[in-house]
């Protein structure tokens, strides 16, 4: 994962760029921690090799895992940064498109990047 600061006039903005191998959750994660981020939002394109998408089961207050498992185009990843208990935390959105021209879509529980993620 590569980080730049591109613009800063009270307000941030960061290019974060991701590369093959690379979890998408854990290192916007890492880097959300590293940066003392309390509200942010996000938007990504790129590519995976492989996702999980969650679909959030509201009788079971659980999210269902719908695993991805073929390389796939990132279409659109939305999401934000909030505190929780103190820490940020991310929730994310995305849209994967298929080879055959469909999407899938769904909370991005993992996504593993192949060739690269461009936040």
């Amino acid at each position: 994962m590569q980080h730049k600061l591109i613009h800063d006039d009270g307000s941030k903005t960061w290019a974060v760029i991701l590369e093959t191998g690379d979890e998408v959750t854990a290192c916007l994660q890492s880097f959300a921690t590293a940066q003392k981020l309390s509200a942010a939002h996000l938007t990504a394109i790129g590519a995976f090799e492989r996702a999980v998408l969650g679909y959030f089961e509201w009788d079971r207050k659980t999210y269902r895992r719908n695993p991805v498992d073929n390389q796939c185009e990132v279409v659109a990843l939305l999401g934000d940064v909030a505190l929780k208990d103190g820490e940020p935390k991310l929730h994310m959105h995305a849209v994967l498109g298929q080879p055959d021209g469909q999407a899938l879509g769904g909370h991005l529980l993992e996504g593993h990047v192949r060739p690269t993620l461009e936040v």
